[in-house]
């Protein structure tokens, strides 16, 4: 029955690789990584003891990945927990499903880790760093059944060897898992180099992706807006106030225009107001005196 296991991993492991040569970059797949890494893990174990950490050799064509792997008692676990390979694992944590012995594979993807996993709108800026946990109560092979464990008091923390925006505030920085389903879920980093989860998984440092110029353009793009909408307010305001002044000058002129002309004399006309000439300037004169 074992054997038949192993020969299932192989076939899935080199299918997978075949895959990611005729598919070409879209075929990166996260899994079929986890199950290449479980394989040679597999290989490593079968050679050692419990209780060592052991670096698991890799095909040459992987170079730029870390993977380590370490079988552990589960009263061991519970006891002092571990801390290898940028993973800490507090004492008191437990599995749900009791197994006598588990193994735990640590790896790091390096350089590859922008080809496994994405964030959209955000650049990693931390390598991708993880950890599986699977039975290992048979010490001639691993089981394909990952483990999940559970935390009590402490979390479990990552401890990333580096990150690539020393200059950043840690507020701008965010911590990221991402899910065998392709989901990713947001944590605020409250150390420099350190996420918290309580789970296994991938996990990494990310920062949003708008580059610094376009932040510093859209800034320059607000100041100017605003100003703009100040000063054209400041114009219409200003347009407003000295066309109120003008008329009012002007209003002033008619009134002392009128002041000084000459009286004309008004009647009522029903209820209309009609001027009236006191007198007539021009008296009329006959072109002829012939009078018939």
């Amino acid at each position: 029955m074992g054997s038949d296991r192993s020969w299932l991993i192989i076939f899935m492991v080199f299918s997978s690789l075949l895959s990611s040569i005729v598919n070409g970059s879209d075929a990166y797949n996260p899994e079929a990584l986890d199950a290449l890494f479980h394989y040679y893990a597999n290989q490593t174990l079968a050679k050692h003891h419990t209780g060592t950490l052991y670096k698991v050799p890799l095909p040459s064509n992987l170079t730029g990945m870390e993977v380590s792997v370490i079988r552990v008692r589960s009263g061991s676990l519970w006891g002092r927990g571990t801390n290898f390979s940028f993973i800490k694992i507090p004492p008191r944590v437990r599995t749900l499903l009791y197994v006598k012995r588990l193994a735990i594979v640590y790896d790091n993807l390096g350089e590859w880790s922008s080809k496994y996993y994405q964030v959209p709108g955000y650049s990693l800026v931390s390598p991708v760093v993880g950890f599986n946990v699977y039975d290992s109560s048979n010490l001639t092979a691993l089981s394909d059944k990952q483990v999940i464990l559970s935390t009590t008091n402490e979390p479990i923390s990552i401890h990333f060897p580096y990150i690539e925006a020393e200059d950043k505030n840690v507020a701008e920085l965010k911590c990221v898992k991402f899910g065998t389903d392709g989901s990713v879920e947001f944590k605020n980093i409250t150390e420099r180099n350190v996420c918290v989860t309580g789970k296994a998984g991938h996990f990494s440092v990310v920062i949003s992706s708008m580059p610094e110029e376009k932040e510093r353009i859209w800034k320059w793009w607000v100041i100017g807006f605003v100003a703009g909408t100040f000063g054209l307010v400041l114009l219409v305001s200003v347009g407003v106030i000295s066309f109120t002044l003008w008329r009012r000058m002007k209003i002033k002129t008619m009134e002392k225009e009128s002041d000084s002309a000459v009286a004309i004399d008004t009647f009522w006309v029903g209820g209309d107001k009609m001027p009236s000439a006191s007198m007539i300037r021009t008296q009329p004169v006959l072109e002829h005196d012939y009078v018939p």
